[in-house]
């Protein structure tokens, strides 16, 4: 789940207690046909009936639930299905998503075939980006030359002052040139916007694939120095200009990398809460010309800014003016084209691809019409949203998650009420929060207006760089309004969950809302296993390591006593010692601090579903038998489902690349993780104490 806070994509991503699955004690298998369970059971016999829902033909019988419920729920289905050439990952996830890409697609070429658009009309300006996406010919023959005006623009900065309008046009572009600036909620005064600004500026992942020297790391710098090289080339550079170049731009990206905060400095919200006039921020940092950029992007009328990092923007200072002139043109063509590598002709998106592949471990590229389909949902999201919605969302899908949204909303309120760690007063405020969540589920109830935006055939790359200029507009035509609390950040497709903590709201879009999370033929357990613990999740994370500092209406403020704080402190750090001692691939282990948010949302929201679960089955049979689907349990189909939903094979090259810069744990141990501190797991599967499953009483975590 992407957390800030998602649940996966795109979304949204720990020394000491934990124990790796590979040196706990063992259990006997068990039996597919016969679950062994020690449930308090009904005393009349259950129904066994055939389930809906949940394939039990993925289970691995060779393997004890007790001992690695991840491969025992999941493991005949990871045996026989490989990763595609073209994903670095394949899992439940994926596979929702290539099924919705196969109704988006059919949407997309439809809309791209349909010359009687109303033009100015959605339907048009859809039709026309993805048309002219797939338009390789059209691409081909025009090269690099739609890209001239804004290079032009760059080789044109003779001085600072220059320099600096053409930092604010990047800005505007998107292209990720140095920092990140844009209006979002005061993370501080929720009901108002601020400009912030982020440090960025890399085109690696991370600023420890600068900074370190192992040898991974060195082979991934030199694929990205030889991508730079080539691509110059491209633009018609002779190869020693090309190299020197490519040193120049590494040099500039190594600078701003050694200033960076890290992933897990970025979890601090107070940390990166630095609010100052811009006149203040004028005099720490006079060499990025503020006030000139704020006017020249339409934020001319802010007195203030927040500046998340300060000592990222020092550096930043001190560069604009240390560093040659020609050496920063050289870094933003660098991150202008390689902004647009997709929209240019097939050699640019080659190269592209070549370091993607040393990152990731992709075998093949995604055919065009996939990666044309995610820019256009990217580029005009809502206005393709439409159209997805119309042909596949129902209002009684939407009735019925609300529903389960309600009823986990309802159990995590009665896990706060009753945990004995929290003192009335902090569980006051807890509920207060609770209460005030905003539920967004499917698509928007007001869309978004596409009308300032042209889209044309004649070109892909002038459609995209519009496409940016007008989401750069719509996000900063913001300031000076009052706070949206209705505005979307996911697209309907999107396989995907959130919470944000500044709105205090949670998104579930249409494209989640099918198998194997959601199914309206599948029993409770199902579901809830599935959906009901994204939601759980969702809902926890308001009150993770980082949800927790904000209160009802998204201000950063601190509700906790001190006692209740260090009490939850405790329980949170056992949480990463126990995830930091996880090691998905050779020597590599996940980082607890980093994937603490979610693993925090992952333990609540098995707990919370679970309870919600058992409240839905109480009302339905009471004290009667309850069907066994399948021959398993409600209490086994219930974890068998959350298995299911995090079913992936992975390449070792992703894994590793996850585990650096993933703020969510790979999906066995998102899989295992909570499990393994749940009595309600050992008992639904008659796990003894000395399985592997099973973590000691004063080694086991629970929070929510």
């Amino acid at each position: 789940m992407k957390n800030r806070n998602t649940l996966t994509l795109a979304a949204f991503s720990m020394a000491g207690l934990g124990l790796s699955l590979s040196s706990c004690s063992s259990s006997k298998p068990v039996a597919t046909t016969a679950p062994d369970t020690t449930m308090a059971a009904p005393a009349a016999e259950a129904p066994v009936v055939k389930g809906v829902g949940l394939d039990v033909a993925n289970i691995d019988p060779a393997v004890a639930p007790c001992d690695d419920f991840f491969h025992f729920a999941s493991g005949t289905w990871l045996k026989n299905t490989p990763i595609p050439g073209s994903e670095v990952r394949w899992g439940s996830f994926q596979q929702l998503a290539d099924r919705n890409n196969a109704v988006s697609r059919q949407i997309l070429e439809e809309a791209a075939a349909n010359t009687s658009a109303a033009k100015g009309s959605n339907m048009q300006k859809v039709g026309d980006y993805y048309g002219s996406a797939m338009d390789s010919v059209a691409i081909e023959k025009a090269g690099i030359t739609p890209l001239k005006p804004e290079l032009a623009r760059i080789a044109a900065a003779k001085d600072l002052k220059s320099l600096q309008a053409v930092v604010a046009r990047q800005q505007a572009l998107g292209t990720g040139a140095f920092f990140r600036a844009g209006v979002g909620p005061d993370r501080k005064q929720s009901t108002v916007y601020a400009v912030n600004l982020g440090q960025g500026g890399l085109g690696m992942p991370d600023r420890d694939y600068y900074l370190k020297d192992d040898a991974r790391s060195k082979s991934i710098r030199n694929a990205y120095v030889a991508y730079m090289t080539n691509t110059f080339k491209l633009m018609g550079d002779a190869e020693a200009t090309a190299a020197k170049k490519a040193a120049a731009v590494l040099s500039i990206e190594t600078r701003l990398a050694q200033a960076s905060k890290s992933r897990v400095e970025l979890r601090d919200p107070y940390a990166n809460y630095n609010k100052m006039t811009v006149a203040e921020a004028n005099k720490q940092f006079p060499n990025l010309g503020l006030p000139a950029m704020l006017a020249q992007n339409k934020l001319g009328a802010a007195k203030e800014v927040i500046v998340g990092q300060p000592a990222f923007f020092k550096e930043v200072n001190t560069l604009m003016k240390q560093e040659p002139l020609a050496n920063i043109k050289t870094y933003l063509d660098w991150q202008l084209v390689s902004s647009v590598s997709s929209a240019l002709p097939k050699a640019y998106s080659d190269e592209a691809f070549r370091f993607t592949q040393v990152l990731t471990g992709a075998k093949q590229q995604q055919p065009r019409w996939k990666r044309m389909l995610g820019a256009t949902d990217a580029a005009m999201g809502q206005a393709f949203g439409q159209l997805y919605v119309d042909k596949t969302f129902t209002p009684e899908t939407k009735q019925k998650a609300m529903q389960m949204v309600t009823n986990i909303k309802a159990s995590m309120a009665e896990h706060i009420q009753q945990l004995d760690w929290m003192s009335d007063v902090t569980k006051q405020e807890a509920l207060k929060k609770l209460e005030a969540f905003k539920v967004k589920i499917g698509y928007p109830d007001k869309w978004k207006d596409y009308s300032a935006l042209t889209i044309s055939r004649d070109s892909y790359l002038k459609n995209v760089l519009a496409a940016r200029q007008w989401a750069y507009n719509d996000n900063v035509s913001k300031f000076g309004k009052p706070i949206d609390r209705n505005e979307w950040r996911f697209t309907p497709p999107t396989v995907n969950a959130s919470y944000n903590s500044s709105m205090n709201d949670i998104t579930f879009p249409a494209g989640i809302m099918q198998p194997p999370f959601f199914d309206p033929n599948a029993d409770d357990a199902v579901n809830y296993g599935g959906m009901g613990a994204v939601i759980g999740h969702e809902i926890t994370h308001g009150f993770d390591d980082q949800g927790r500092q904000s209160d009802a209406e998204g201000n950063l403020r601190d509700w906790w006593t001190k006692e209740d704080a260090a009490k939850f402190e405790q329980r949170a750090t056992l949480v990463g010692n126990q995830y930091s001692a996880f090691s998905p691939v050779d020597s590599v282990y996940v980082n607890g601090k980093l994937t603490m948010g979610e693993n925090l949302a992952d333990f609540g929201g098995l707990s919370v579903a679970y309870s919600a679960l058992q409240k839905e089955l109480q009302q339905k049979y009471g004290n009667g038998p309850r069907p066994k689907y399948d021959g398993y349990t409600p209490e086994q189909r219930f974890f068998l489902a959350w298995a299911q939903i995090w079913r992936t094979n992975a390449r070792p090259e992703y894994l590793r690349q996850q585990v650096m810069t993933d703020p969510h744990s790979p999906a066995q141990f998102r899989t295992n993780g909570p499990l393994m501190n749940m009595p309600e797991f050992y008992e639904a599967f008659g796990c003894k104490e000395d399985a592997k499953m099973v973590r000691a009483q004063n080694v086991r975590a629970r929070v929510w």
